[in-house]
């Protein structure tokens, strides 16, 4: 029964962790804008090119 009440304390610190590591990112905007990082891809091959015909 111990090993039990120990696996359910470190479980409940771990979910804890977790959760306060998600508000934090939250807090700090990582969860803002979803969509742009998945189309500033397809404008990265055009400045690659641009820069191959200058050099």
């Amino acid at each position: 029964m111990k090993v039990i009440a120990i696996l359910i304390a470190a479980s409940m610190l771990l979910a804890g962790i977790f959760l306060a590591l998600f508000f934090f990112a939250v807090k700090k905007g990582q969860f803002d804008d979803l969509e742009s990082p998945g189309f500033r891809i397809l404008n990265e091959s055009d400045g690659i090119k641009k820069r191959k015909l200058n050099n």
